[in-house]
């Protein structure tokens, strides 16, 4: 590596670097989140009743079923 080269650090990186050293306590919010909405235990049994249940839908709906 030459002298002159110097360690590029991005806008994007070093707000986020910035951000983190401002709020410590960001990364462990963003968890609690994260857990509050997706980390969900799924009830595989439900799923797949409710899989079972539904009705085939036909092509095109607004056209009546002709007999």
């Amino acid at each position: 590596m030459p002298l002159f080269w110097k360690h590029y650090k991005s806008d994007i990186t070093s707000f986020i670097e910035q951000l983190k050293a401002e709020r410590p306590s960001l990364e462990e919010e963003q968890r609690a989140g994260r857990a509050l909405l997706w980390d969900k235990r799924i009830d595989r049994e439900a799923q797949s009743e409710n899989r079972d249940s539904r009705i085939a839908q036909q092509a095109y709906v607004y056209q009546p079923k002709t007999p």
